[in-house]
C-alpha cells in the first residue's frame, strides 16, 4: 500500500507522534492505521490513541542569545498542565531544544525533530519518550532564529515563561542601548504590537479596519463624507494601539516608543510568543 503524506498526517493527528515515526510505522504495517498505532505504542512513540485531541496550551517559552548578542533564538514548547510545565524534566527538555534550535537554525519543525538530542536520540524521539514518561501531550509549537545585521538582539521572558520576546535593534551594543532594547522588549510583551511601523501593516488589514470603522459610523447615523473622516481618525487610533513605534510607552504614558529612540537607533524587528495564543 502506498504511504501518502495524507495517511502520515492522519496517523500523526491520532497519536501525536513525529512525522518520521508515523511514516516508519505505516511502512512497517503496510499502511494499516490501527496496526500502525499499536506499533507506535509499542515503540513508546504514542501513549494514547487520542493524545493529539488533547489541548496543550501550557508549557514554557525559552530564549537564547549569543555572548555578543548578534544571534538569538526563541522556542515555545507545550504541555497540558502547569504542573508539568514547572517540572525539571519538561524544563530541561525545553531548554535543550532551545539550544539545538540556536545552534542549528532548522528550516522547519519536522527538520528540528530529526536533529540529534542527547544520548544519541533525535529531538523527535526524545519528545516521544518524554510524552510516554510524563503521560501528557507534549509538542514543540514554534521557534525562530534571528541574526542581527549591524546591531544586536535582546530577549525578555515574562510571567513565568508564558510570554517571550526577541527584539533586534540597529544600534551600537552599549549598556544604555541594551537597557533600551530590554525596555522595548518589555513593551512588546505587555502591549502585543503587530508590527514595528505603520508601513508594515498590510493593505488587507487596513482595508478591513477602514470598512469596519465606516460601517460603525453609518450605523451611528453619520453621513457618508463624515463616515470617511471618522474612519480615518479611528485608523489612527488603530496604529497607536498596534504599531510598536506609535504605542504609548508603558513606563511613561506621555511618550511614544519612537520618542525613546535616538536618530541613529532603529527597531529592526521583534518576535513575540505567548502560550496559548
Amino acid at each position: 500500500m502506498a504511504i501518502t503524506s495524507e495517511l502520515v498526517k492522519k496517523l500523526r493527528d491520532k497519536t501525536g507522534a513525529g512525522m518520521m515515526d508515523c511514516k516508519k510505522a505505516l511502512e512497517a504495517t503496510d499502511g494499516e492505521m490501527e496496526a500502525a498505532i499499536d506499533y507506535l505504542r509499542k515503540k513508546g512513540a504514542a501513549t494514547a490513541e487520542k493524545r493529539a485531541d488533547r489541548v496543550a496550551n501550557q508549557g514554557m517559552i525559552v530564549a537564547k542569545l549569543s555572548g555578543d548578542r548578534t544571534k538569538g533564538a526563541i522556542v515555545e514548547v507545550n504541555c497540558e498542565t502547569d504542573f508539568v510545565a514547572r517540572g525539571d524534566d519538561f524544563a530541561g527538555f525545553a531548554n535543550t531544544v532551545a539550544e539545538i534550535v540556536f545552534a542549528n537554525a532548522p528550516a522547519s519543525l519536522d527538520a528540528l525533530s530529526t536533529l540529534q538530542y542527547a544520548e544519541g536520540k533525535t529531538v523527535g524521539e526524545m519528545l516521544n519518550e518524554l510524552t510516554g514518561r510524563i503521560g501528557e501531550k507534549l509538542q514543540i509549537k514554534q521557534f525562530d532564529v534571528v541574526t542581527a545585521g549591524s546591531g544586536f538582539i535582546e530577549s525578555y521572558i515574562h510571567m513565568g515563561a508564558k510570554i517571550g520576546v526577541l527584539v533586534e535593534l540597529n544600534a551600537e551594543n552599549t549598556v544604555d542601548n541594551v537597557r533600551l532594547a530590554r525596555d522595548i522588549a518589555m513593551q512588546v510583551a505587555a502591549m502585543s504590537p503587530i508590527v514595528v511601523s505603520r508601513d508594515k501593516v498590510d493593505k488587507e488589514t487596513i482595508d478591513r479596519e477602514v470598512a469596519i470603522y465606516r460601517e460603525q459610523a453609518r450605523l451611528e447615523g453619520k453621513p457618508e463624507q463624515i463616515a470617511d473622516k471618522i474612519a480615518t481618525g479611528r485608523l489612527e487610533k488603530f496604529y497607536q494601539e498596534f504599531v510598536l513605534l506609535e504605542q504609548s510607552y508603558i513606563k511613561d504614558a506621555g511618550k511614544a516608543i519612537k520618542d525613546l529612540l535616538a536618530p541613529t537607533v532603529t527597531i529592526q524587528q521583534f518576535k513575540r510568543y505567548q502560550l496559548g495564543a
